[in-house]
């Protein structure tokens, strides 16, 4: 898994069939220092994850593994939105804190 911010809502109104009813975010991926990296993905969203909130991405078959979501064509999933992280008693990221 990957940590992501989620930066936008990506619409479709023509998609694959198995697509349907499929929220799409954009989402750019942050490194261990909670800092943004210059690298973006499209993902589907189980978890109903909206902009600036920070994600948990589970890419590849991975991205499958979720009930109802083995025959769906996609390479990047939301499986949580992050709550805090923090490295060596270092806060990195709490979702409490980003919206004072």
């Amino acid at each position: 898994m990957q940590i992501a911010k989620v930066r936008g809502t990506i619409v479709s109104t023509q998609k694959e069939a198995t697509l349907r009813g499929t929220k799409l975010l954009l989402l750019q991926f942050i490194d261990e220092e909670g800092h943004p990296l210059p690298k973006y993905e499209v993902a589907a969203d189980n978890v109903g994850a909206g902009v600036d909130e920070w994600v948990l991405v589970s890419r590849g078959g991975a991205a499958r593994e979720v009930q109802g979501g083995e025959k769906l064509p996609v390479d990047a999933r939301v499986v949580a939105i992050i709550d805090t992280i923090a490295v060596d008693s270092r806060m990195i990221y709490s979702k409490k804190d980003q919206y004072r």
